[in-house]
């Protein structure tokens, strides 16, 4: 047997032995891949799926089975999937595979299991995606991808899964293992993942020496309104950070900041004036 038979048997076996663990995800006019991450939960890429319908999955043995969203989290891409299915949980990995390993994409397509292979083109720090969502590592995969395969186990050279692969704007990235565990737990509980509210409409304002925010609005049953925060106060720093925007002062809003109390300084009039705000928890609406 050479060495490229013995690898394409290999990488045969680690498919054969992920397979089973993958769905198809059929919501309102989209079809995305899924994974089984605890028994009846199945987690997979919320960009592909609907916001919308009704939603059903393809098991590995032809069946359909209604699926409901116990929960979803547009900033990590993570939507998990609650569905009476017997299908075997698939172990992950929180390893980061190295720059230039092999990886290999486990999904379906057409309602038939799919795979794809290819290496690592990007293992890094963690990151922030464009909706703020806190992503533990940066793992870009060299692979190409149907749509419908969004939300596919990536397995290194060993059949470890380390992620879930997902379309970016322009490559294929990889929801690493510590993010899943991280806000499916939270979906698995709570629905839905806490996010920091201060209760203002901030418009950016350029300032001599800076860049401001005014408030234009305030949640009267806020936790700004009730730190003494008006309309038309411009916010210049928080816990002594100038303000670099509005965007910039939202992305700080993440689960760590709820109850956290922060210090805020502002210009009232033209005088300074400063508040100590406990950040609340945004409401769902």
């Amino acid at each position: 047997m050479t060495d490229l038979t013995s690898l394409s048997s290999a990488l045969a076996d680690l498919v054969a032995r992920t397979a089973p663990s993958i769905v198809s995800v059929h919501s309102h006019r989209s079809r995305a891949t899924g994974f089984v991450w605890k028994n009846g939960l199945i987690v997979t890429a919320d960009e592909a799926l609907a916001d919308e319908g009704d939603v059903e999955i393809g098991l590995p043995d032809g069946r359909r089975a209604a699926a409901t969203i116990a929960g979803r989290d547009h900033t990590t891409d993570i939507a998990l999937l609650r569905a009476d299915t017997a299908t075997a949980p698939i172990k992950l990995t929180a390893t980061v595979p190295p720059l230039g390993a092999l990886a290999i994409v486990v999904a379906t397509s057409r309602d038939t299991s799919s795979a794809a292979l290819g290496m690592v083109s990007a293992s890094g720090n963690g990151w922030r995606s464009l909706r703020g969502g806190e992503i533990d590592a940066r793992i870009d995969l060299d692979i190409r991808l149907r749509g419908s395969q969004q939300g596919g186990l990536a397995l290194d050279a060993s059949g470890e899964a380390f992620g879930m692969a997902v379309l970016g704007p322009r490559r294929v990235l990889v929801i690493p293992t510590a993010t899943i565990e991280r806000v499916a737990a939270q979906l698995e509980t709570r629905g839905r993942i806490a996010r920091g509210y201060l209760g203002l409409g901030l418009q950016p304002l350029r300032l001599d020496d800076g860049v401001g925010a005014m408030v234009m609005n305030v949640d009267k049953a806020g936790p700004s309104a009730a730190a003494g925060i008006r309309q038309g106060d411009v916010i210049v720093a928080v816990n002594d950070q100038k303000l670099s925007g509005v965007r910039a002062l939202s992305r700080t809003l993440g689960p760590s900041s709820v109850g956290a109390v922060v210090d805020v300084a502002a210009r009232r009039g033209g005088e300074p004036v400063s508040f100590k705000v406990t950040v609340g928890e945004r409401p769902e609406a």
